[in-house]
Parts: structure tokens; C-alpha cells; sequence
């Protein structure tokens, strides 16, 4: 016969069991999406700064709780332009059930976008809200069938109409 100490063990066992379960089974699930991503990719793009090429990284952090973007990109000076180097960083977030919903980019020339998420099988999409005296932005990173990523910047007045300001392909180096 178990007796009531033992019984207290062996519920608080059980317990503990099933909440480690839970816990390490949700671990990369809301990741999942975003595992195509994952890594370390240099590109070449044009837009409207012009003709530029870049890198950057998707890695989880602090225990898989956040995705963090971090990139560099270099536009070379021409003949009618200087050399322009921009750096950004983007900390995309779980909400409370535990799917990543919003994101908050920072760059090097001082701006701050926070994002909603949309994740697709192939596609990945940040859009900014609409804020008064601002335009809406879109990032999106789509899968292309030969293993390149597509990103895309577009920028609206509206929310509605998005003009690309840059565009550019990706591959994976690590």
C-alpha cells in the first residue's frame, strides 16, 4: 500500500513530467514556418537607393523565444551618389499562444517599424500599421524553387496600393 507522502511524490512526479513535455515539445513548433529562413544568406538587389548587395541572418535567441534579423547591405558610390551602408536589426516575438505574431525593426539611420507576421509555406510577410504621417511598410521573404530567397521592401501611402522600394535574391551560405 502507497502512503499519502508517496501519493503526493508520485502526483508531483507525473506533474512535472507532462509540464517538461509540453514545455520541450512547443519549443520549435512556432518556428517551424520560419526554419527555411534560418541562417546566413548573402544577396544582390536594385531599387531606389540603386545597385547594392548585402547579407544577413535569421537565429533564434534567449532560449528560442525570439527570432532575431540582423543586416548589412552596401550601395557602392557612383558617379551621382555616395556610398551608402545600412545596418538593421529586427526582433520578431511569440504572443501569448505562443505563434510569432509581431515583430520591431531598428536601423542605422534611426527609424523604428513595429510589424505584424504573416507566415505562408513560402512566404514570410512583415507589415507595419497603418500610423498617421507615415507609410505603411511590407517586408517580404519568399521561397524560390531553386533554394534563392526573393526580398522584397515596398513602401504605401495608403496601405493599399505598395510600391517596391528594393528588391533583391538571397542565397544561403551557412
Amino acid at each position: 500500500m502507497i502512503d499519502l507522502n508517496s501519493k503526493k511524490r508520485l502526483v508531483a512526479f507525473f506533474v512535472f513530467v507532462g509540464f517538461c513535455s509540453l514545455c520541450l515539445g512547443q519549443s520549435s513548433v512556432p518556428w517551424s514556418k520560419f526554419e527555411w529562413l534560418m541562417g546566413e544568406w548573402i544577396g544582390e538587389g536594385a531599387g531606389q537607393p540603386g545597385q547594392g548587395n548585402g547579407s544577413f541572418t535569421f537565429n533564434l535567441d534567449l532560449d528560442k523565444k525570439i527570432l532575431v534579423r540582423k543586416s548589412h547591405t552596401r550601395f557602392p558610390k557612383t558617379e551621382n551618389k555616395q556610398e551608402i551602408k545600412h545596418d538593421d536589426l529586427m526582433v520578431i516575438s511569440l504572443d501569448y499562444s505562443g505563434n510569432p505574431s509581431t515583430a520591431i525593426y531598428f536601423d542605422s539611420e534611426g527609424h523604428t517599424i513595429s510589424y505584424a507576421v504573416f507566415c505562408s509555406e513560402n512566404a514570410i510577410v512583415f507589415t507595419s500599421s497603418k500610423t498617421m504621417n507615415a507609410p505603411v511598410f511590407r517586408l517580404t521573404y519568399t521561397l524560390l524553387d531553386n533554394g534563392l530567397i526573393n526580398t522584397k521592401f515596398e513602401m504605401s501611402p495608403d496601405g493599399e496600393k505598395f510600391n517596391t522600394y528594393i528588391e533583391g535574391k538571397s542565397k544561403r551560405i551557412r
